[in-house]
């Protein structure tokens, strides 16, 4: 690593995989970096790498003016820095560990009370892409303050600004993973449906990708999609909710017979009997956004 003292320092508090590998990132550009973790040990390559573990996560705060947090949750943000908030006047806090948005504005209320800026992050790739031209991270908070430490942060990914409300950049980062999560769960219940069966799950997991790498030519981009959902008009003359919501049921007659879990099936087929329920069978499948943007 070629550290030099030209390049600000940066703190990292949390080593799991994202930290470490932000860590790695900012040390091979030549920053110094001052690390602190509740187990230290995880440190332990970082330090041979060129990394100074901090004793305490006062001595890490102390060391630099931004400091990156990479955390489970932001609780544990205070429970880490709340004992010596004194340390926090004219610092710089990133928080890039995922909560609400609610808990990203109580955050950003709280570092100010304390004198210290706040920059609300969603890294939006796995820890192993961090630093790669994939890389993008969602920010939201003082824009001015994300410029002024763009060279730091871009190193990461390529910062998407979405806004000053501090909440945005997690909305957006709980939006997409939403999208992801879902798609998880919708490719192991299609292993386990198609494995209970006695299909290798290798044979057709192939064509499950070409699926998923599928749906943006199938919905051309978006753009009928986005114009359907903002205008709420939705015009069945092409896969009604009728006909989607009768293969939703087929899935979850399939999914029983063959004993697996039941829940995602059920889910996705609540939301066409709910759709027809609401008199809208013949409309396009993306109807269903009518149900699902709303609790009542």
């Amino acid at each position: 690593m070629n550290a030099s003292h030209d390049l600000a320092p940066v703190t990292v508090i949390g080593l799991g995989p994202m930290g470490r590998a932000m860590v790695t990132t900012l040390m091979n550009a030549g920053h110094p970096v001052t690390v602190w973790n509740r187990t230290p040990s995880r440190a332990d390559e970082l330090v041979t790498a060129g990394a100074t573990l901090a004793p305490t996560p006062a001595d890490a705060v102390v060391a630099s003016e931004l400091i990156l947090l990479s955390l489970t949750d932001y609780p544990a943000m205070y429970d880490i820095l709340g004992g010596f908030t004194g340390a926090l006047a004219g610092k710089v806090l990133v928080n890039l560990s995922s909560d609400t948005p609610g808990a990203s504005r109580e955050a950003t209320a709280w570092a100010a009370e304390h004198g210290a800026s706040f920059l609300t992050g969603g890294v939006m790739v796995p820890a192993p892409m961090v630093g790669t031209e994939a890389a993008y991270v969602y920010y939201s908070g003082p824009e001015a303050l994300l410029r002024e430490h763009d060279s730091v942060l871009r190193l990461l990914g390529a910062p998407r600004y979405v806004g000053e409300d501090p909440g945005l950049a997690q909305l957006w980062y709980q939006a997409q993973l939403t999208v992801f999560l879902t798609a998880l769960s919708g490719l192991l219940q299609a292993a386990a449906l198609v494995s209970a069966a006695g299909v290798p799950v290798g044979d057709f997991l192939p064509d499950a990708f070409d699926t998923f790498t599928g749906i943006p030519v199938m919905m051309e981009g978006g753009h009928e999609l986005a114009k359907s959902l903002e205008t709420g008009v939705h015009p069945g003359d092409l896969s009604t909710v009728r006909m989607m919501g009768a293969t939703a049921d087929h899935i979850v007659r399939t999914s029983e017979t063959l004993g697996i879990d039941l829940e995602v099936p059920k889910a996705v087929k609540s939301h066409y009997d709910r759709a027809i329920a609401a008199g809208r069978g013949t409309d396009n499948w993306t109807a269903l956004y009518e149900v699902i943007k709303s609790l009542r």
